[in-house]
Parts: C-alpha cells; structure tokens; sequence
C-alpha cells in the first residue's frame, strides 16, 4: 500500500524537476538577409536600458550573450555589423497539484470516518522570458529575433548557470537555416 502512495508524489516530483530545467525557445528572422555578413557585434544600449529587470541580472544576460557570440566566433567592435538588444517578460505561475488517492480519514456527517481524497499541493513559480533581438547595424533593422522561455532561479548562486542555459539555448538558434 505504502507503493502506491509514494509513487504518484515521485512522479509529480520527476515532472516538476525536469519542467523546471527546460526552456521552450524559438527564433524568427528575416529570409532575405545573408547571415553570412555578419562577423562582429556590440550591445545596443537604448533597448538594454529599457529592460525592465535589475541592472544584476542585466550584467548575467549580458555577459552570457557575449560568451556565447564570441563562441560563435563574433568579435566585439565600435563598429559592428550587429547590434544585440534584450526585452524582458516575467509571469508567476501558481500550480495547484491534486492528489486523488482515496483513503481513509477523519471527517465531519453521519460518521466520524469517511473515504476521502487525498491532499493538495500548492507551487508558485517565476517564469520569464528573454528577447535577444539582432539588429542590422547600418540599416538599423531587425534580422534575428530569439525568444526563451524558462523559470527563473531564485537563488542568487544559481541564477548565472541558468541565465547562461537560457541564453545559450536562444542563440543555438542563430543562425538561422536557411531551406530553399
């Protein structure tokens, strides 16, 4: 009996771990561009600026795209072919979790006992969303945008590794294949 109940708590202890490591991503970009021009990069500070996050968390997202764009073999520049600007979403999310083992417990009727349902357990939960927009330098417009959707660490020790795992898996994205 003790199997049947410690099984549904594992289970939705497997879920919430391996949905708490994801990050849902996709890209867009503009098919008449030849991504093949582009060689350096700098951070457009107007759109970083309007960020509506802490400047701490601006420095992790900023120092995570460039690892990852000197990875990709982009070199900083005065004057660069790309400009990289973020915009930020965060949403909580509150789960409830329903436990619908029955079993026997004590209640309130005719009978001091009852055949009830089990417990409920309640989760709260940050989820953001990162923009990483590239933009052509001399003309000015939009060429790539990625968008990363994941939670969000709340301690202070893992924010980075997971700031960097967000980013990372945004700009897998970049750049784009291009089908004919």
């Amino acid at each position: 009996m003790k199997v049947l109940k410690i099984t549904p708590v594992l289970l939705l202890l497997a879920i919430l771990v391996t949905s708490c490591s994801s990050v849902r991503v996709a890209s867009d970009y503009d098919r008449e561009v030849n991504f093949k021009q582009y060689e350096s990069y700098a951070f457009f500070k107007p759109g970083i600026d309007k960020a509506e996050i802490s400047d701490l968390d601006k420095k992790r997202i900023l120092r995570a795209i460039e690892a990852e764009m000197q990875r990709k073999g982009f070199t900083k520049s005065d004057d660069p072919d790309l400009l990289v600007s973020i915009f930020t979403k965060t949403n909580e999310n509150i789960n409830i979790y329903q436990n619908n083992m029955m079993g026997w417990g004590y209640g309130w009727g005719w009978h001091p006992w009852y055949w009830g349902s089990g417990f409920n357990t309640v989760n709260r939960t940050s989820e953001g969303t990162l923009y990483i927009d590239l933009i052509d330098a001399e003309g000015k417009e939009l060429v790539w945008q990625g968008m990363g959707t994941a939670a969000l660490a709340s301690d202070v020790n893992k924010k980075q590794k997971r700031i960097n795992e967000i980013v990372s898996e945004i700009l897998e994205k970049y750049p784009p294949e291009i089908k004919n």
